[in-house]
C-alpha cells in the first residue's frame, strides 16, 4: 500500500517540477557570465555584469515576479532597464547600455545584459511563463 501511495505521489508531482524549470538562466558572479537553458539544455552562454565592489547581487534560487519591456529606473537617474525580468523586489536581469562594461562587475546588484540578449530571455520568459521559470544566482 505505501508504495503505491508512494508512486502516485510521484507521479502527480514530476509533471510540476518538470514544467516548473522550463527556463533556467544560471548567473556565475565569479565568471560573469549566465548559462540559458531551456529544458535542460543549454541554448546561450553570454557575459554579464553583475554587483561592483560595495554592492550585492544576492544569490539564491528565484522566480520572477514581473516583467517590464521598457522599465526605467526610479533609483538610479531614469537609467534604461530595457527587457527587465524582475525577481528579487528591486533585483532584476536586464539590458544595459554599458555593453563594454559586460564580463566584469559593474551594476548596483542587478545582472546586466547585452540589450540583443535581454530581449531573448524576456521573449523566453513571456513564452513559457514566470511560474516556469528560474533564476539561479551562484558565487
Amino acid at each position: 500500500m505505501r508504495r503505491h501511495f508512494a508512486a502516485l505521489l510521484l507521479a502527480l508531482l514530476l509533471p510540476a517540477a518538470a514544467s516548473a524549470e522550463r527556463v533556467v538562466a544560471h548567473v556565475s558572479i565569479t565568471s560573469q557570465e549566465m548559462k540559458v537553458y531551456h529544458e535542460g539544455r543549454l541554448l546561450f552562454t553570454w557575459p554579464v555584469s553583475t554587483a561592483k565592489a560595495g554592492k550585492i547581487t544576492p544569490a539564491g534560487t528565484f522566480e520572477p515576479e514581473f516583467l517590464s519591456r521598457n522599465h526605467r529606473s526610479r533609483r538610479y537617474n531614469n537609467a534604461p532597464m530595457p527587457f527587465a525580468i524582475f525577481y528579487d523586489g528591486n533585483y532584476a536581469i536586464h539590458g544595459t547600455d554599458q555593453i563594454k562594461r559586460l564580463g566584469k562587475p559593474a551594476s548596483h546588484g542587478c545582472v546586466r545584459l547585452d540589450p540583443k540578449n535581454a530581449k531573448i530571455l524576456f521573449e523566453m520568459v513571456k513564452a513559457e511563463g514566470m511560474e516556469n521559470t528560474r533564476v539561479v544566482i551562484v558565487q
